[in-house]
């Protein structure tokens, strides 16, 4: 497979994968269970987590050489505005946490609907960055292991991005009263990643200066994403094992997926 041929299916899978798990609301006459969404987001954080570790922050630490004893620098200060950059779009985008029950942003007149889908279209910016940011520096360096492991990267978060198609569209049937609503707003929100994936693969062959930088920012925003929301929508307290093991498992997927494909 080409270069380019990796860069188009990495960009795809992504959005594909949201809109396949999207699609068990035609299948399913019930929500999720309790069990089963913890073990879900359990893994979802597992995967975010190594990605952000072996194909974001290792190689924005690689990227610093240059740095010297400071190559930390960049990796650092790109790691925290990521999550600032995730404050942020709390504060600018009305949106409602199905977890907590809370309403954040601007007081808008939204129905629950569109705030649920605006709160998952928030974290999935950032994993459309992520896969971008790494497909850029690929390109910029030219080296095909650096493709590979920007498909490998892709590939671990379309993993996680089925389950999490369908922790989207089958409470977004009980909230809509429509199987088809339910399947547009669950796969509408996994569209936003291609279109950041395609924002940050431009930056980042254009600024090849700051490819560490904007590695580390991906993987801040995404561990946000999973401190200040996963996790906690996981309800650990009431299903330890299950949602520990849960992120195992995705941590061991997605480091499976780096070291054998990068």
């Amino acid at each position: 497979m080409g270069n380019t041929a990796m860069t188009v299916l990495g960009f795809s899978i992504i959005f594909a994968a949201t809109a396949l798990g999207s699609a068990v609301v035609w299948f399913f006459k019930r929500d999720i269970s309790q069990k089963v969404n913890t073990l879900f987001l359990g893994f979802a954080s597992g995967i975010m987590i190594a990605a952000s570790v072996w194909s974001l922050l290792i190689p924005s630490l690689e990227g610093a050489g240059n740095w010297k004893k400071f190559s930390f620098v960049p990796a650092v200060c790109g790691f925290i505005l990521g999550g600032a950059f995730l404050v942020l779009l709390d504060h600018i985008l009305p949106h409602f946490h199905s977890g907590n029950g809370e309403e954040e942003g601007p007081r808008v007149a939204l129905g629950k609907p569109a705030k649920m889908f605006l709160a998952v279209t928030i974290h999935n910016i950032p994993e459309g960055l992520a896969v971008g940011f790494a497909f850029g520096a690929a390109a910029a360096s030219g080296e095909r292991a650096a493709f590979a492991a920007a498909l490998a990267l892709a590939v671990g978060l379309a993993i996680q991005n089925f389950p999490e198609g369908a922790a989207v569209a089958l409470p977004m049937k009980g909230a809509t009263g429509s199987r088809a609503k339910a399947f547009f707003y669950g796969a509408g929100s996994g569209a936003v990643e291609p279109v950041f994936a395609v924002v940050g693969y431009f930056l980042a062959a254009a600024l090849t200066s700051l490819q560490p930088w904007f590695l580390s920012f991906a993987a801040g925003a995404m561990i946000f994403v999973v401190a200040e929301d996963l996790i906690p929508d996981s309800h650990l307290a009431e299903h330890p094992h299950l949602g520990t093991w849960g992120v195992m498992f995705g941590f061991a997927v997605m480091m499976v997926l780096d070291v054998a494909l990068g």
